[in-house]
């Protein structure tokens, strides 16, 4: 895959998805092959960051101590301290926790608290702070360039299927912006299957409730053409032998007058 497929794809979506009342999102689908998810090495699960944000508000929830209490409620959409823990009892209310943020920051200190808490819900819905998304951080951290950094990460990951999919932009965004953020994605995920490139069956984009467009695929256009036969080779002409001169009559031969001697004295 390369810029001008990524372009090309952009343009045919925006040329055939319908506008809609609201800023759609374009979704990238990455569908795989050759690819066993029994096994280990065979699953995909890590976390980068884009070139540019996706468009989306990505809403970050701290669970700190009273360390980070401050730092937390500077840069984070809301901080739960570690005594506000009980508060959060049942899995409906924890649920709602899980479903309400994006990713969530913890202090390294207090993990086991945060485990024995959330873990039943947060673990399930892969809502755990990761250590490799940097969201498990000492009591020390400055939360703000953490916090920027996760506004431009995406987690891309194979779940039940062989299948990526994953949020890269919005539709008022720049064509190249999104162009970024599909080649950043597309250049990671090669680098994360047993068999790079080889392993992508194809590559599809799209508008929230638009039609689904493969990256790289040949308009009908030109599949017709392809399919054109060229035209066949004259097969060289036989060259014309010039007419013959038609041959001359020949005359008949005029009796001799006079008989020989021998037939008279016969």
């Amino acid at each position: 895959m390369d810029k001008n497929q990524v372009t090309q794809a952009l343009e045919k979506v925006k040329a055939n998805s319908p506008k809609r009342n609201f800023r759609q999102s374009y979704d990238l689908v990455i569908n795989l092959t050759h690819i066993d998810l029994k096994k280990a090495e065979h699953k995909v699960d890590f976390y980068t960051q884009l070139s540019h944000p996706t468009g989306k508000q990505i809403k970050v929830c701290a669970l700190v101590g009273p360390e980070l209490r401050e730092s937390a409620k500077s840069n984070c959409d809301e901080a739960i301290l570690a005594d506000d823990f009980l508060k959060y009892k049942d899995k409906k209310s924890i649920k709602k926790l899980a479903n309400s943020y994006d990713y969530f920051i913890a202090q390294a200190t207090i993990m086991p608290k945060i485990a024995t808490a959330f873990g039943r819900v947060f673990g399930p819905k892969g809502k755990m702070p990761s250590p490799k998304a940097g969201c498990v951080v000492p009591p020390n951290a400055n939360l703000k360039p953490l916090v920027d950094k996760l506004k431009k990460t995406v987690r891309l990951r194979t779940i039940n299927d062989p299948v990526i999919r994953c949020l890269v932009g919005k539709e008022d965004m720049k064509d190249e912006e999104v162009m970024d953020n599909i080649m950043s994605i597309y250049d990671q995920v090669i680098h994360h299957l047993p068999e790079g490139k080889h392993n992508v069956k194809n590559i599809c984009l799209k508008l929230s409730m638009g039609p689904v467009v493969k990256v790289g695929e040949k308009t009908e256009e030109e599949t017709k053409g392809k399919k054109k036969a060229k035209p066949k080779a004259e097969a060289p002409k036989a060259e014309e032998k010039p007419a013959e001169a038609p041959k001359a009559k020949e005359e008949p031969k005029p009796e001799p007058k006079d008989k020989p001697k021998e037939e008279a004295e016969k």
